[in-house]
């Protein structure tokens, strides 16, 4: 089956994805993407956290009143945890990724991200996807657990573990890129009494990281209120927002302010990736079928299932209120039940107003 390979173009925000800079970041990327845009937002980052549906949502809504000239479909890809009902190797749980044409990560924790996501089915769905035509965004954790290195932030500032570094997902090793991304660069939320730049490390816990990192790791640091877009087929970064990017290698610092664009060829020896290079050729297969032809409708975890049939019995024995309780819980694991003369019928929820 032929399909096109495409590189779509990526987003790498250093924070302020919902505020009027992240706006005008999509507005970069959807302008080049046909419509109607389907958009998943894979929850995988904030899987831990009890509302990383609400957390995903948040950015739904975003996309869907900020965006609406583009008439954003907006699915969530509820992976939250291997092992469970809702993990990232389910089938039917990563399945909107297949059909997007915007896939995004966000907040959360970069270290869960990377641990749940690392040659995870959803993992590799995503790259073969952005080899595809298919546009990836990341913010927040996403943005640092998609490199080759992965701050632990949360472990360094808030726990007080000694500062190190993680193996990341080293999605720009697709690239030829080996890359350290530090978002929330020129941080400054301890104001005058503490240095929080550098991604709340602050300069003096900055210097000693920098050198654990092996000397072909290239550091690249985005300001708050800031995207880098990148455009893989043109090999060129834009810097988006109000704040710069800076790019550490070799121990030579350079800074691209807003407005700026630059060759992907200051990050490394940068290349294109073979079409399916790196990704498992059944995956790869999978997907390029997908891209291909229209979307099929995603298969409802076995969970989701159990709790449509519950619902039927309340609704069979008429009590409603326990009926109206699951749907809710139906709903807030990501489907909707509809009543049909056949039987409930459940499929994968649109947030797209």
């Amino acid at each position: 089956m032929m399909t096109t390979y495409e590189l779509g173009p990526m987003l790498l925000f250093g924070s302020g994805e919902t505020s009027a800079s992240g706006q005008k970041a999509f507005d970069w990327l959807f302008r080049r993407l046909g419509q109607p845009l389907r958009v998943a937002i894979l929850e995988t980052p904030a899987g831990f956290e009890l509302n990383s549906q609400q957390v995903a949502l948040r950015i739904a809504d975003f996309l869907r009143e900020r965006l609406q000239n583009y008439r954003p479909g907006v699915t969530l890809a509820p992976a939250r945890r291997r092992g469970t009902a809702w993990s990232p190797d389910e089938p039917g749980v990563v399945a909107p990724l297949l059909a997007s044409d915007v896939i995004f990560l966000g907040p959360g924790s970069p270290s869960y991200a990377v641990r749940q996501l690392q040659d995870s089915l959803a993992w590799h769905m995503l790259r073969a996807r952005l080899r595809l035509g298919a546009a990836v965004a990341l913010a927040s954790a996403a943005t640092i657990a998609a490199g080759a290195y992965a701050l632990p932030v949360y472990e360094i500032y808030k726990v007080g573990e000694d500062p190190h570094w993680k193996p990341g997902l080293d999605l720009f090793a697709d690239f030829g890129l080996k890359l350290a991304v530090v978002p929330h660069w020129n941080n400054s939320d301890g104001g005058a009494e503490l240095d929080t730049s550098r991604c709340f490390m602050g300069l003096a816990r900055f210097g000693p990281l920098l050198a654990m990192l092996p000397p072909d790791v290239v550091v690249l640091g985005v300001d708050e209120q800031t995207a880098l877009a990148m455009d893989w087929a043109a090999g060129t970064g834009h810097v988006l927002g109000q704040g710069s990017v800076t790019v550490l290698r070799s121990s030579a610092a350079q800074v691209f302010s807003r407005g700026q664009s630059f060759s992907l060829a200051e990050l490394g020896p940068y290349r294109l990736p073979q079409a399916g290079a790196g990704i498992p050729a059944s995956i790869w297969q999978q997907v390029v079928e997908a891209s291909s032809t229209e979307p099929a409708s995603a298969e409802p975890p076995q969970e989701v299932l159990e709790l449509a049939n519950r619902r039927q019995q309340a609704r069979d024995r008429r009590d409603w209120d326990a009926a109206d309780a699951l749907r809710n819980e139906i709903e807030t694991l990501g489907w909707s039940v509809q009543d049909t003369a056949q039987g409930p019928r459940v499929s994968q929820r649109m947030v797209d107003g």
